[in-house]
């Protein structure tokens, strides 16, 4: 701003002196008085002598005006036209006036004169203007303009077009700057391409190297399960002795593994197609389906490890449900999972009827529950509370439970009463 103020003040100058010259040039030549009072006292002279008044008028150069009024039409002409108007009284008697009007056509030129140095001295302040206005678009408006284009191709997530740099710009600094950011933006979003799909392929690799072994652990509850249902036979048929209890005990769990098992490779099959970034992508498709199925999950962990219990207080009302299979599965896998974790106590599982319109499954547990500071929070994605310090997770669990009952169309609620509860809402259909 400081280059314009100076190119203005510079232009606004020169035009000022070029006015300057033309008006000394061209300023009205000022009389001699001293002059114009001598020719006077000769006239005196000459006209006591009886010299006729148009050889005085000739003479002088001048306009002799014979009267005694002080205000006549004439005398008025001449007034107006900047003519030297003295009293003309020949021996002290007053007899006129004597008038020069001999710079009326100096006068006129002038006016002229000053016309033309007006018209210009306006051209020059117009061809000023227009040049700044010029200097203002291409140092300072148009670089703007382009600049605002610019932001709008970035704001699309064009990253490829480059700014046009000029040196002499008044934005130039800026302009690079933001250049580099552009470059910066660009190589950002190339490194988070590159990492989503290093993270893809080791999710993959891992979901591989998982399901490997899941395989295996299927695969030999087959084999269990079919050695203990031969044995079952054979004892219903009198050639085995082996106690009938531990062969159904056996049998259930590796039912119970088998349960498991499938559920790691349904989760493995997901985790193919996303990752912990897009949990909330992960589809949710609730169909009609038996409310005893959520008894069984119930009933296929009911052994919660070191010697605790997951205890069914009652029965599930029967009737149909909204609900994804595998994602109800999950919902009680991790909330019993969560109780297992933290609580170290038996189970308590619940159903019933909440205005008949949903089903209520309630689980709690009789551990010290969850931080008051922490209970509005465990369902935030990889928030963990501060008695998870020293547990293995993620975060992730009441988080999922969450999303999946309100795909579902259900809800959830979670609160302490003399451990940790968390109640489940299923729609009924």
């Amino acid at each position: 701003m400081l280059r314009i103020g100076v190119i203005y003040t510079v232009l606004m100058a020169a035009a000022l002196l070029v006015f300057l010259h033309q008006y000394d040039k061209n300023r009205m030549q000022e009389r001699d008085i001293a002059y114009y009072n001598d020719c006077l006292i000769r006239m005196y002279e000459d006209y006591g002598k009886g010299v006729a008044e148009e050889s005085l008028e000739e003479t002088y150069g001048c306009q002799i005006v014979f009267s005694k009024e002080l205000v006549q039409t004439e005398m008025a002409a001449y007034y107006k036209s900047g003519a030297l108007v003295l009293d003309f009284s020949p021996g002290g008697e007053y007899l006129g006036k004597v008038v020069w009007d001999d710079m009326r056509e100096g006068s006129a030129e002038l006016k002229g004169q000053l016309r033309k140095t007006a018209m210009i001295f306006w051209a020059g302040v117009l061809i000023a203007g227009y040049l700044l206005l010029a200097f203002l678009w291409v140092t300072l408006l148009k670089p703007v303009a382009e600049l605002s284009a610019y932001s709008a191709q970035i704001a699309k997530g064009n990253l490829d077009v480059p700014l046009p740099m000029r040196k002499k710009s008044l934005f130039g600094s800026f302009i690079a700057s933001f250049d580099i950011m552009r470059e910066e933006l660009k190589q950002s979003r190339q490194r988070e391409v590159e990492a989503g799909i290093a993270k893809k392929e080791m999710i993959a690799a891992l979901s591989h190297d998982i399901k490997t072994p899941v395989a295996t652990i299927r695969a030999t509850c087959e084999v269990l399960e079919a050695k203990y249902q031969r044995k079952l036979a054979d004892m219903n048929n009198g050639t085995e002795a082996e106690n009938e209890t531990d062969i159904r005990d056996t049998l259930e769990k590796a039912s119970s593994i088998m349960a498991k098992a499938q559920l790691i490779d349904s989760l493995m099959n997901n985790l193919l197609h996303t990752s912990l970034e897009e949990l909330d992508r992960i589809e949710v498709e609730p169909n009609e389906n038996p409310s005893e199925l959520i008894e069984q999950y119930v009933k296929n962990m009911k052994d919660a490890g070191d010697g605790h219990l997951v205890i069914l207080d009652n029965e599930i009302p029967r009737c149909l449900v909204y609900m994804d299979k595998l994602r109800m599965e999950q919902v009680i896998d991790n909330c019993v999972g969560n109780s297992v974790k933290y609580a170290g106590t038996d189970i308590h599982v619940s159903f019933d009827e909440v205005s008949g319109n949903y089903i209520r499954i309630r689980i709690s547990d009789a551990g010290p529950g969850v931080a008051e500071a922490d209970l509005p929070l465990i369902c935030e994605k990889y928030y963990r509370g501060k008695g998870a310090n020293e547990k293995n997770g993620y975060g992730l669990g009441m988080y999922l439970v969450k999303l999946y009952m309100e795909k579902q169309g259900g809800g959830l609620e979670y609160y302490n009463d003399n451990g940790f509860t968390v109640e489940l809402l299923l729609r009924k259909v």
